[in-house]
């Protein structure tokens, strides 16, 4: 099996190039080692050849996918970002890129592609009323925010929803700019499979953690913001009430679930012509206020500051089944909450010194 995994040199890509090689596949990186995500060049991957390079480049492009069966995407700007001025950099760097890897992708005649996605696809997660129906959120109300009432509401009723898992068939919801260019990344593998009769696997991440996120960036995971925090001497400072619900899942799981992908792919239990979707996201259920505790408690720091206060753009509660992906891809975390996080509280980060 020959593998380009693009962005492979950054937090989930460099974990699924080792996982790769550790199955004796041929792998080969593209990545920008952009400075800004990369402050001193990775040393590569142990058995993998790394290309420097942009995806958003034609020709870089065509000559990455020499003689490759699969592409795994994982490049992509990621997280939140710091304003609506980040719109076109987001937009050049996931939807732009994934146009020219596809267009390549068909002049070259692959025709298997894993990409990943994210669960901000949704906006919120699923919710069910008191009689257990499914609702569907409308925006969270301001007024409820600055009186602490975080959970959102029945847009029909005006009840408290309740949590539940969300599942592949929920609808896309995007509500940021990062959001709405996975949505766009997705729609533009559906098309390419439609058009080319290639087949791709969408692998909708939950929050993942784990040894090499990167630090000190508002581009990070929540969980890799805390361990910065922390590392600066600060108590964690949790936004809302701390009980926000989300499928914590570690990076070495998320890296099989993509050598998982990769062998349906290959077996053809993918469907020529389509995309199929699933979430990958830890099959337990955590706050965020859980996240902050442990960390602190095992680095011996103060306990996390409660704030109480909010982020319009953020999402309540979104947690997710990974049903679809145990019984189609045979995946199921292996990684414990409380060792994925101890490890993770004294993990090496990106931007560490060396």
């Amino acid at each position: 099996m020959r593998l380009l995994v693009t962005g492979g040199a950054g937090f989930i890509g460099s974990h699924i190039a080792e996982a790769a090689v550790a199955r004796g596949w041929e792998v080969r990186i593209l990545d920008s080692l952009d400075h800004a995500v990369h402050p001193d060049r990775p040393q590569g991957i142990p058995g993998a050849h790394l290309m420097a390079g942009d995806v958003g480049d034609p020709a870089t492009v065509a000559e990455a996918l020499a003689d490759v069966d699969v592409v795994v995407h994982q490049s992509a700007k990621v997280g939140l970002g710091v304003d609506f001025f980040d719109a076109p950099d987001y937009i050049r760097n996931n939807d732009l890129a994934t146009a020219v890897l596809l267009s390549g992708m068909a002049s070259a005649g692959i025709g298997k592609l894993v990409l990943a996605s994210s669960m901000v696809v949704y906006g919120e997660g699923a919710y069910t009323d008191a009689a257990g129906r499914l609702v569907r959120p409308g925006p969270r109300l301001v007024e409820d925010l600055e009186h602490g009432i975080f959970d959102p509401r029945d847009p029909a009723t005006g009840e408290l929803l309740r949590p539940a898992l969300v599942s592949e068939d929920a609808a896309m919801d995007p509500r940021n700019v990062y959001a709405a260019s996975k949505v766009a990344q997705e729609n533009l593998a559906s098309a390419w499979a439609r058009a080319t009769g290639g087949t791709a696997v969408a692998l909708r991440y939950h929050n993942v953690y784990g040894p090499r996120m990167p630090k000190n960036t508002p581009y990070a995971g929540v969980a890799s913001l805390f361990r910065s925090a922390l590392a600066r001497g600060e108590a964690v400072r949790v936004f809302e009430d701390g009980g926000q619900r989300r499928s914590f899942v570690h990076v070495r799981d998320v890296a099989e679930a993509n050598l998982l992908a990769i062998d349906a792919l290959a077996g053809g239990r993918i469907a020529s012509g389509s995309l199929r979707a699933y979430n990958i996201g830890a099959s337990e259920v955590h706050t965020i206020g859980q996240v902050a505790a442990i960390l602190s408690s095992v680095s011996g720091a103060p306990e996390p500051v409660v704030t109480g206060g909010f982020r319009l753009g953020d999402v309540r509660h979104i947690t997710a089944s990974s049903a679809r992906a145990q019984a189609e891809l045979g995946w199921i975390p292996t990684q414990g909450f409380e060792d994925g996080m101890r490890e993770f509280a004294t993990a090496p980060l990106r931007g560490d010194p060396s």
